[in-house]
């Protein structure tokens, strides 16, 4: 990829896109550069869909320690309220666009993912710790309120309410084997065999059709949110239509019958 980044650090390998935190003297901590450039990074993705998967990770020691408070805090003493919430809406809406991408985002989380980089890992559609890897709410320890930036709709749909009030209300942090016993996390690795057991997730995914892969983290985005069993299956019965339209599907039956990797063209 062209684009040259000052926070982050992008490394394309056919349908999947690396996408690393790259400010590592500060634990990638999420100052206003890196925000607007992973917005920018993110308005991308949703328009070119031959990034088929994501994997997001953070560069040296940490994920992402959450708000740069250096920074912050050289702005706050003349902020309004109204200015406050402007800064707020634009690190939760990243958020919001992780989790409406129609990429697959796979979390390779290693040491500190405190605050927003908590929120950035839950927002993930899978996350994958390294045994280094502490998680936590840091919001509630420093005066504000452990719900932010989508924490308190991701964390009690991944781990339940109670664990979810637990973590929530102590701020404490979760440690990788804690995480995958929660179901926080799919599985732990040691820190050595992170990237390489990211990219063994993606592979597995991109096996998959593309339209099949989109539709399936679409229809489970909806489904965590379905009023009733009869939505759920409405929205399954039709991806499942809209894809027996496809040269894919045809694709992946064949080459299942003749015993082959499939060749999809996303047609």
């Amino acid at each position: 990829m062209d684009e040259r980044y000052e926070t982050l650090d992008l490394r394309r390998d056919g349908g999947l896109l690396w996408l690393v935190l790259n400010r590592p003297h500060a634990l990638n901590a999420l100052n206003r550069t890196l925000i607007d450039e992973l917005h920018a990074v993110l308005d991308m993705l949703h328009d070119d869909q031959s990034i088929r998967v994501v994997i997001l990770r953070g560069a040296g020691r940490a994920f992402c320690a959450g708000l740069d408070l250096k920074e912050a805090n050289a702005g706050t003493s003349k902020m309004s309220v109204a200015q406050g919430l402007r800064d707020q809406r634009r690190i939760a809406e990243l958020a919001i666009k992780i989790h409406r991408a129609p990429q697959p985002f796979v979390a390779a989380v290693h040491g500190p993912a405190s605050g927003g980089g908590f929120a950035l890992a839950l927002a993930s559609d899978i996350r994958i710790a390294g045994e280094s890897a502490r998680m936590n709410a840091a919001f509630i320890r420093i005066g504000l309120s452990a719900c932010d930036v989508g924490v308190s709709y991701f964390l009690p749909r991944i781990v339940g309410s109670s664990v979810a009030s637990e973590f929530l209300l102590t701020g404490d942090f979760i440690d990788a084997p804690r995480a995958l016993a929660t179901g926080l996390a799919s599985r732990v690795v040691p820190d050595a065999e992170l990237d390489r057991a990211a990219e063994a997730m993606a592979r597995n995914i991109l096996r998959n059709s593309p339209l099949g892969v989109r539709l399936t983290k679409e229809c489970l985005r909806y489904s965590v949110d379905a009023p009733t069993l009869e939505a759920a299956i409405a929205m399954e019965d039709r991806n499942q239509i809209l894809t027996t339209q496809t040269n894919d599907v045809h694709e992946g039956i064949a080459a299942f019958l003749e015993k082959r990797e499939p060749k999809y063209e996303d047609a």
